[in-house]
């Protein structure tokens, strides 16, 4: 051994034999007892640092290290820098550890990010259906699936940290933040949020209940918004839900009490109020409930600037705002920039002691519960080992399966037609028109690479409906592609059968309330010059229902493709029929906006296309012929839509024309025509 080599071993030697042993630091030791012991080394500044969080933009090292900073986050389109790369991101991201770990008792910070459809704010990550969309495949195992994927994807940025999924009940598709939820259903809803399991990974029998995150390929969930943001009056975003405590529970509180069974670590409070009060000041729910009722063991996490929404004008009265959520069962505040005004605020409020002591010391307890659960004491920093992660073909081929799920067939063939689907592959001429046709912003929506999304193929990648169209075809097959069409041109070109996509633009939380629920311009004239001349199917790229009764009698095929993400390769699977159409609808579908909000079980209801409906890509006397002998019908009734049981029917609509088959055995709607 080299002189050099034996003073270094003797130094660290002498450094280890004399370095005192440190409890917290011990993974052998159960966590309760680290907790306990890390908490007792603690300052009041110390802690409160721990229940901050703060947004990357005003985030330094030295900022971490000098307040012991217990979160940062990327808000909406929060990156290091454009088009960013995986090791762009872990650099950053091992930055900010680096200050936290240069703190005086060394505790970790937990990095954060809207992961609410794939890594929907990293570039080249594999973009989801929205929940909407997921709803209608009424596949549990799948979401399950592409939790698993999403957290690769997060883990391979070096964030452990997601805040999703959202487990809201959408009640009224007026609200911008429909198409985050699974369905007006809360049954469904429940069943989707198997998506826990995926991204936290499957916790032992033996921790059931009890926040879990199974190793480094796994992230931190955050089950949001805690409760009844779903159910605003008018589906104004962030509004108030009038309903009694009965109603909440049984519609609203299911799929949290799912969420928790299964080791969710976090929740998310709403900025939406309940009968006039805010949640973000409701203890009762909060505390009360979440914590006391359901056992909720993780941390609570309010929403961006959430408690400064508390008062009206938001942060009028900020010592308020922190007293009144904190005091309510809120553990860790999104600041996410008024770092400093924050501490001195709580401090101010426990030195004067109208905060306890106490309630600070759970609050911190909680986050730390965690942050040891997840390991981030013994790995805090992140390394490259899963970059190629990010955007894999083998999340691709899973998106592309979820996309071709959640397609919802609505209309296949006119009175007296054969059906339109699936289309022929080889073609003389076909006609790809619409809005949404080559335009990868708008199939992907809100919340994807910018808060509220973005416009163009040029943002990420992935591939368009059109592109999805040119590599499905047969060469022979010419494609004309025309946003808007007139119908001159279309009358003199011949086409064999044309493809409308249309639908909304993207959007994100109040930007994408509305009241009239149409799709954009020029939407409304490419399927009257198109589908008047030509046999057409119209695929409409939308977060939830919009106005489309005007224009169904004029169309052909009628697709429901809500908002499908990156893999557009999905929906021509099934519009030529390498596969089948399954899915089902996530939401009832209006005739009218003076309808809403109606949802199944409501007197008045008298959808379009009811809660569940979706149509499979076979003719009408293929589904006949698998029902022997004739005498089966008899076992059918017939009723108008409105009026519409879950029992064998065939139902006749006069209004549309239109005979529904529907199949209680397996329930499903097999045939209408």
């Amino acid at each position: 051994m080299s002189l050099v080599k034996l003073v270094v071993w003797v130094s660290w030697l002498a450094m280890a034999v004399g370095a005192e042993y440190v409890k917290y630091k011990d993974p052998k030791q159960p966590v309760a007892a680290r907790i306990k012991d890390l908490m007792s080394k603690m300052t009041l500044a110390e802690k409160i640092g721990q229940m901050a969080q703060i947004d990357r933009s005003v985030a330094t090292e030295q900022i971490l290290r000098d307040h012991s900073v217990g979160s940062v986050l990327s808000g909406g389109g929060s990156e290091p820098l454009p088009e960013a790369k995986a090791e762009d991101w872990i650099n950053m991201v091992n930055a900010f550890q680096n200050g936290s770990l240069s703190s005086r008792l060394g505790i970790p910070m937990i990095y954060g990010i809207d992961a609410i459809h794939g890594h929907n704010n990293v570039y080249n990550a594999t973009i989801f259906p929205h929940n909407v969309g997921l709803g209608a495949t009424r596949d549990p195992e799948l979401v399950k699936k592409i939790g698993a994927a999403t957290a690769l994807e997060v883990r391979a940025t070096g964030i452990p940290y997601v805040f999703a999924p959202c487990i809201a009940v959408c009640r009224d598709p007026r609200w911008g933040r429909c198409y985050e939820s699974y369905s007006e259903d809360h049954k469904v809803v429940e069943q989707m949020t198997d998506i826990i399991l995926g991204l936290q990974g499957d916790p032992p029998t033996s921790r059931k209940g009890v926040p879990y995150v199974g190793g480094k390929g796994k992230v931190a969930a955050c089950a949001k918004h805690f409760v009844g943001d779903g159910g605003t009056t008018g589906g104004i975003n962030e509004n108030n839900t009038v309903i009694d405590m009965h109603g909440l529970l049984s519609m609203y509180m299911p799929a949290y009490s799912q969420s928790i069974i299964k080791g969710v670590s976090t929740v998310m409070v709403s900025y939406s109020s309940w009968n006039g009060q805010k949640m973000h000041a409701n203890r009762e729910l909060i505390s009360g409930f979440l914590k006391n009722t359901l056992k909720f063991k993780g941390f609570v996490i309010s929403d961006w600037q959430g408690i400064d929404r508390i008062t009206s004008p938001p942060h009028a009265n900020y010592t308020y705002s922190v007293q009144a959520a904190i005091q309510a069962g809120i553990d860790m505040v999104m600041v996410p920039y008024n770092l400093t005004e924050f501490v001195d605020d709580l401090t101010y409020l426990v030195d004067s002691k109208v905060i306890l002591m106490d309630r600070i010391d759970d609050a911190v307890q909680r986050i730390l519960q965690v942050k040891f659960t997840m390991g981030l004491f013994e790995t805090p920093m992140a390394d490259f080992s899963l970059v190629n992660e990010l955007g894999s073909q083998a999340h691709r081929d899973l998106a592309r399966e979820a996309v071709r799920k959640s397609l919802v067939l609505l209309k296949n063939g006119k009175p007296g037609s054969t059906p339109l689907l699936p289309l022929p592959k080889k073609a003389s001429k076909i006609l790809v028109a619409g809005t949404h046709a080559d335009n990868l912003g708008y199939q992907c929506g809100g919340w994807t690479i910018n808060w509220q999304g973005f416009n163009g193929n040029n943002s990420t990648r992935g591939t368009t409906i059109l592109g999805a169209i040119k590599s499905t075809v047969e060469r022979s097959t010419e494609i004309v592609s025309r946003e808007s069409p007139d119908a001159n041109f279309v009358k003199s070109n011949k086409f064999d059968y044309a493809i409308v996509v249309v639908g909304e633009p993207p959007y994100a939380e109040t930007a994408g309330d509305s009241t009239n629920l149409t799709m954009i311009d020029p939407g409304p004239s490419a399927i009257n010059n198109v589908c008047g001349t030509v046999k057409c199917v119209v695929v409409i790229i939308s977060g939830r229902p919009i106005v489309i009764e005007p224009y169904v009698s004029a169309i052909d095929a009628l697709v429901a493709a809500w908002l499908p993400g990156t893999e557009g390769q999905g929906v021509t699977d099934v519009l030529y029929g390498d596969y089948r159409f399954s899915g089902k609808l996530p939401r009832t579908w209006f005739k009218t906006v003076d309808q809403l909000p109606m949802n199944v079980g409501d007197s008045h209801y008298d959808p379009l296309f009811p809660l569940g409906f979706g149509l499979k890509t076979e003719s009408g006397a293929s589904i006949v012929s698998r029902y022997s002998p004739l005498t089966y019908f008899d076992n059918y009734s017939c009723m108008h839509v409105k009026n519409l049981l879950p029992v064998d029917v065939i139902c006749n609509s006069e209004k549309a024309r239109l005979v529904y088959l529907y199949d209680n055995r397996n329930s499903e709607f097999l045939y209408h025509r």
